[in-house]
């Protein structure tokens, strides 16, 4: 909203300072600094709020050290997440952006389907919370919603590189006006030199028509992959801090990204996609960074609130779009490693239960307990040790990534 005002202080009126919010960097530092104060300044009273409301944790005897002491913790606080991204969004975003719009009707949807999961935890004390299958339809459905959108909207577009020579002579403004743009499914592959995928070109045996009928490989991988990174982030959060600093980790990288190929004359110098309008990203991702490490102030241990599904559910799904909408999904199993290990620790150790069972008549196991995290507690480690090693594995993840920008 303050971006449009001052746009139009500035052109009618030449208000001195009006023009400041023209410019990205001030406005992305603006919104990280406006949610670091949103969620350390106002969580407390959140947090007062819902203890107040008895909205407290329920943990189930795991036979983990510390977790008894857990009871009672106040938990939704995923909420202070959402509240601190949503105000500087709104505040210093462009809102006619389209990626801003899908990733505020991301937040929104992801953060109803977690706090009715939480609140049924809560208050209809059902251990189980939101079935799982209308957990999956919501996902699903976002996953349609996001697919859809990014697939037809004319405004979600990619626009060929220029030469490096041109680009040192003109401004950014002048480059941004130079070429056509083009929709494309067109995606980028890891360590590949030429490394860009148009998944279109899967069904090419389709016939000379097959570019019609990409969004039927499209929409079905964006499902997928909010699906996946959601689920992920869901069950990272178990332990404290655990998943708010990886999650931080992981969009601090994806801004990076974001800033680069939404200028054209990084993405020129860099020889990556350049991606028309994605840059504004950069803005909701500084306030969604703000908005973690601020919530990290009462999440570590010993952690004052937990996040809940309202967060984490919430936090997944943002990652997972981001990385759509600046075409670096295919680097999510490198940056988001922590989630996925997460993932696979459960899967694995589900399906060889139920495979020794069934083979020897009693179920044996891969992990001491999964999630991973739990693994470790199991073998003695402080939790605080557990979510500093993991942040820093994070780092470690988020650095290779990064590193994929020149490395093919």
């Amino acid at each position: 909203m303050l971006y449009h005002l001052f746009e139009y202080l500035s052109q009618h009126y030449q208000i001195p300072g009006a023009g400041l919010f023209q410019f990205l960097s001030f406005r992305a530092a603006m919104a990280v600094i406006c949610s670091l104060l949103i969620s350390t300044i106002f969580g407390k009273y959140i947090i007062n709020l819902l203890r107040r409301q008895q909205v407290g944790e329920t943990v189930r005897d795991l036979g983990l050290e510390g977790q008894t002491e857990k009871a009672g913790t106040p938990t939704m606080g995923g909420i202070i997440i959402i509240l601190s991204t949503l105000v500087p969004v709104l505040l210093f975003a462009k809102l006619d952006n389209i990626y801003i719009i899908v990733l505020l009707i991301t937040t929104i949807w992801m953060g109803t389907i977690g706090f009715v999961d939480d609140y049924i935890k809560i208050f209809k004390k059902d251990k189980e919370g939101l079935k799982g299958r209308f957990k999956v339809l919501g996902q699903v459905g976002l996953g349609i919603i996001v697919g859809a959108t990014f697939y037809f909207h004319p405004e979600v577009t990619v626009k060929e590189g220029i030469s490096a020579d041109y680009a040192q002579v003109v401004s950014a403004e002048t480059l941004a006006d130079t070429g056509e743009e083009e929709k494309s499914t067109t995606t980028t592959i890891p360590f590949v030199k030429n490394n860009e995928l148009d998944y279109s070109r899967i069904i090419a045996w389709a016939g000379d028509n097959y570019r019609d009928y990409a969004w039927l490989i499209f929409i079905p991988i964006v499902i997928f992959i909010v699906t996946a990174v959601s689920n992920g982030a869901n069950l990272t959060d178990g332990i404290d801090g655990l998943a708010a600093g990886s999650s931080a980790i992981i969009v601090i990288a994806l801004g990076i990204f974001a800033w680069v190929s939404g200028n054209i004359i990084f993405s020129d110098y860099l020889n990556i996609m350049y991606i028309p309008r994605v840059g504004e990203i950069s803005v909701y991702i500084a306030a969604f960074a703000g908005a973690l490490v601020g919530f990290l102030w009462y999440n570590t241990y010993p952690a004052q609130v937990f996040m809940g599904d309202t967060g984490s559910l919430t936090i997944g799904g943002i990652i997972a779009v981001i990385a759509i909408a600046v075409r670096k999904e295919l680097l999510i199993p490198v940056l988001c490693g922590i989630f996925l290990a997460e993932n696979l620790s459960v899967v694995l150790q589900v399906s060889y239960f139920k495979y020794t069972r069934k083979k020897y008549g009693e179920g044996r196991r891969i992990f001491l307990m999964s999630p991973l995290h739990h693994h470790y507690q199991k073998k003695g480690y402080h939790e605080s040790k557990i979510v500093t090693r993991f942040w820093i594995v994070g780092i470690m993840l988020a650095v290779i990534t990064i590193v994929t920008l020149k490395v093919r």
